[in-house]
């Protein structure tokens, strides 16, 4: 039987897609269009795992139960606060009839799903492990990809755990990249997170010489980390949630002036006027942290009167886990952070 190639096949008792439905069937038995997928590891959407352990109080068995009890709920890793999900790593078991030979995947391929768990449905057999300093959650388990879903093949020249850590933020990279010009000011809210290092790296390469990428972080600490490592041209330390205290600061690091972009990594919420305020007229807010309000967001801007261009985070641009595998391949000073942080 084939099923919808976006997957409301698997809704349960709604007519919407599978990420806003309340439930989904994740019954392991596949659709002749779909692929399944023994997976070793799920790594958790950081502004999700952030409100499950302090829902939790960082209890590591409660959070291995408030995570089963989600997927038990819902069929698949959506957290119902946050709304989002994360992505996980896998191997193929099975592939659908229809797709067998139109796909690059075999049985056996090791691949990284790059849509999120808000809408792939999952079974968890036994939470194994939990590394709270990273996200991930190691699992026996199953989970189903539909015909329209993306996906990396891990690359067999670099460590599976450090491939998948970079995967699980490739958007921010790549839309980065996209988005900076030559000589913009650029200021990346939560700068020493994963996405946002990522970000400063591809910044600092398109901003040239005369442009300039400054990184917002909570402490000292990781201001000196970001400059001993190049990451920034600029560390400013302040609160994300303090859009007055960020503006002021944002604006006597950089000669008074307002910046091109700011591009907002952060996993907690109200940090949407901190990414607003210091941006010029005609700039772009990049909202790529699951945190962001859209509402406090357009309504804020609004009533600063700020005409800028806001740009809610899409986890897909076309290429993007290319661009991001590249980067730890081309910096070495990456590559070993990564390691240290998330291997």
């Amino acid at each position: 039987m084939k099923g919808c190639k976006y997957g409301t096949h698997r809704v349960i008792n709604e007519s919407v897609l599978p990420q806003p439905a309340l439930k989904v069937d994740n019954n392991m038995d596949i659709y002749d269009n779909e692929i399944l997928i023994n997976v070793s590891a799920l790594n958790i959407d950081s502004a999700s795992f952030t409100q499950i352990e302090e829902e939790c109080s960082h209890d590591i068995e409660k959070i291995k139960d408030r995570i089963i009890e989600i997927v038990r709920e819902k069929g698949k890793m959506q957290n119902p606060v946050t709304g989002s999900g994360g992505m996980l790593i896998g191997t193929i078991e099975e592939i659908g009839c229809d797709l067998k030979g139109k796909i690059d995947l075999e049985v056996g391929d090791k691949i990284a799903t790059l849509v999120s768990l808000s809408l792939t449905p999952l079974q968890i057999e036994e939470i194994i492990d939990i590394k709270p300093d990273i996200d991930r959650v190691e699992i026996k388990g199953k989970a189903i990809l539909f015909e329209s879903g993306i996906y990396a093949k891990l690359p067999k020249d670099m460590e599976e755990n450090l491939a998948l850590a970079a995967l699980d933020v490739a958007g921010a990279p790549a839309q980065t990249q996209k988005l900076v010009k030559e000589n913009d000011t650029v200021l990346v809210l939560g700068a020493a997170g994963k996405s946002g290092m990522l970000c400063c790296y591809e910044a600092k390469k398109k901003v040239g010489k005369k442009g300039r990428v400054m990184g917002l972080v909570i402490s000292d600490k990781q201001a000196q980390f970001l400059i001993e490592n190049r990451l920034v041209d600029t560390a400013i330390v302040g609160n994300a949630q303090n859009p007055n205290e960020v503006l002021q600061k944002v604006l006597k690091a950089n000669n008074n002036q307002e910046i091109d972009l700011c591009i907002n990594c952060v996993n907690v919420c109200n940090t949407e006027m901190s990414s607003i305020l210091p941006v010029k007229d005609n700039g772009v807010v990049y909202f790529f942290s699951m945190a962001t309000a859209f509402t406090k967001a357009a309504l804020g801007a609004e009533g600063v009167g700020k005409d800028i261009n806001m740009i809610i985070g899409n986890g897909y641009t076309k290429g993007h886990s290319d661009v991001t595998i590249n980067a730890l391949k081309e910096s070495e000073t990456l590559r070993t952070i990564f390691k240290n942080l998330y291997v």
